[in-house]
């Protein structure tokens, strides 16, 4: 079973905490993690292209020329989409790309996500955050203790701790989010991870 130490907001150590083998300390499944980002990404898509058909296009109401007799092709309407102005054949309409994948596979991405951090020794706890009143200026104080100033971080806080939430959201590098949204694109799409003990313990109950 791994142990993970928990800082406070100076950056000294205060505790520790066993963390689940199950959720921390198993192979990282790729190919669950690669399989809900591109769901979580194509869930993101406006698929709101819009291309017109022959019939949506403007004109064209009676027939070019006759039938017969011109020694031209026949020809129904210059909407057409042989025709310069005409409508397009099989162009994107407006569509939601989203699939869905199994919850089994979204744990498991999760659990990967989080193993492949504790391995790489980017996963931080720090005891609680402390937070009276959103600032900014404290939030950046507080990665600056823990050494992570200048790395991309998820900050994962408690569920309804608005006041953390609103101090992260100003930094440029850093993404604050309850653990209740933590998801597989927002534990990846950083160079480490910050969990409050609560907030990870109320993950870790989640995903075990």
């Amino acid at each position: 079973m791994a142990t993970i130490e928990i800082k406070d907001t100076k950056g000294k150590n205060v505790a520790s905490v066993d963390l689940a083998d199950g959720v921390f300390g198993i192979e990282p499944n790729s190919f669950a993690v690669h399989q809900v980002v591109r769901s979580q990404m194509a869930a993101r898509r406006a698929g709101t292209h819009e291309t017109r058909t022959r019939g949506m296009v403007r004109g064209g109401g009676r027939k070019p020329y006759r039938q017969k007799g011109t020694g031209r092709a026949r020809q129904g309407t210059i909407r057409a989409p042989q025709w310069k102005g005409g409508g397009t054949v099989f162009g994107p309409h407006p569509r939601s790309y989203a699939f869905k994948v199994p919850n089994k596979i979204v744990k498991l991405a999760m659990r990967s996500a989080l193993s492949a951090k504790l391995a790489d020794d980017a996963l931080f706890v720090v005891d609680k955050l402390g937070f009276e009143k959103p600032s900014t200026k404290q939030a950046a104080a507080i990665l600056a203790s823990l050494g992570i100033t200048d790395r991309k971080v998820t900050v994962v806080v408690d569920n309804e701790d608005f006041n953390s939430l609103l101090s992260f959201r100003n930094l440029p590098k850093a993404r604050a989010i309850t653990a209740s949204e933590a998801n597989t694109y927002d534990l990846v799409d950083n160079t480490a991870v910050l969990f409050t003990s609560s907030a990870l313990s109320w993950l870790e109950g989640v995903l075990s």
